[in-house]
């Protein structure tokens, strides 16, 4: 009897352990050999119970055993706090890692590069390149002047608040706080340069109108200063700014052709060569330096200034020497 006992005792050891060796090998890694393995993307969408979860973790080869998985996840309290989005997963990693990955929310991230001088159509544009949101719903968003209002900018849209930068976004969020994460990168920037740069007497808004028309007009970071200096100047002297960026942003479905009878449009709120002073918001998202150079302007008398075709312009404080400077780098170049 004695040794019917100890025989049954033994038995159940060994069962045991070879249950529980069963799940250690169900819970590993399905590649456990060395070099590299390849990365798969894996998303858990709004209302993936677990089970629909593991089966599909099985069914893409990153998991051994779906139904183990799942009573993994109910010992381990796990079963409910599995995170929606996009995940980089590995075929190298166990069962308990990928679910801590899930659990954590390690989502996935995509880089989308926003560039200075950008307006908010071409920055949804972006967006949509990198699977990141919806074009329409995007833009909807940044023209609605109580989201503009709510994140703290001035004016009845987002247009300039967009700030240019390197951003890593996760695929599903919504496109208010895609815009929300860059208003508050300008907001960091703008507050920063309040106190490093020099004072200004201009608004927000207004400043970050200027700063997107001199963010357009020259691609030469050292031009900065001097055409904000220009624009300033002439603004103090009731000129016209008399500039082609703001024309071209009014101009629905422009063509790339800038004609005379857009330079006289009036109905086009953003004429420049009509309208006196600043348009009536900013024309793109201007970067840090751009922003600077309004605060900061050249100590300088040019009134005017024309491009050299190279990326840099020539600069006149009398129009008498701007009609040369014209005449030698557009009237000249255009009869050729």
């Amino acid at each position: 009897m004695m040794k019917a006992m100890i025989a049954v005792a033994m038995l159940s050891v060994v069962l045991l352990a070879g249950a529980g060796w069963w799940v250690q090998r169900a819970l590993a890694p399905v590649h456990e050999a060395g070099g590299p393995i390849p990365k798969l993307a894996f998303e858990v969408r709004p209302g993936d119970s677990l089970g629909r979860v593991a089966e599909a973790l099985e069914e893409k080869g990153l998991i051994r055993n779906a139904r183990v998985t799942r009573w993994f996840a109910k010992v381990e309290d796990l079963s409910s706090q599995i995170k929606i989005g996009e995940y980089e997963l590995s075929a190298a990693l166990s069962t308990a890692e990928i679910l801590e990955i899930l659990t954590k929310g390690r989502v996935l991230t995509h880089v989308v590069v926003i560039p200075e001088g950008q307006r908010a159509s071409e920055i949804a544009d972006r967006l949509v390149a990198a699977g990141l949101a919806d074009r329409e719903a995007f833009l909807k968003i940044v023209f609605d002047p109580e989201i503009a209002r709510r994140l703290g900018v001035e004016g009845s849209s987002l247009e300039g608040y967009l700030f240019p930068d390197t951003y890593r976004f996760a695929r599903g969020l919504p496109p208010e706080r895609l815009a929300q994460t860059m208003v508050e990168e300008f907001l960091r920037v703008y507050h920063d340069l309040e106190t490093t740069a020099g004072e200004t007497p201009l608004s927000m808004r207004e400043l970050v109108t200027l700063a997107s028309i001199v963010e357009k007009e020259t691609g030469d970071a050292r031009e900065r200063p001097v055409i904000a200096a220009v624009f300033l100047n002439r603004l103090k002297r009731g000129m016209r700014l008399e500039t082609d960026p703001t024309v071209i942003y009014g101009i629905e479905n422009f063509d790339g052709n800038l004609r005379r009878i857009h330079l006289q449009d009036d109905d086009n709120p953003y004429n420049t060569y009509r309208i006196r002073g600043l348009p009536p918001g900013p024309i793109a998202s201007p970067g840090r330096e751009a922003l600077r150079a309004v605060r900061e302007p050249a100590d300088s008398p040019f009134l005017y200034f024309v491009s050299r075709n190279d990326g840099t312009h020539v600069f006149s404080t009398t129009y008498a020497d701007h009609k040369v400077a014209v005449d030698r780098f557009q009237r000249r170049r255009r009869r050729k």
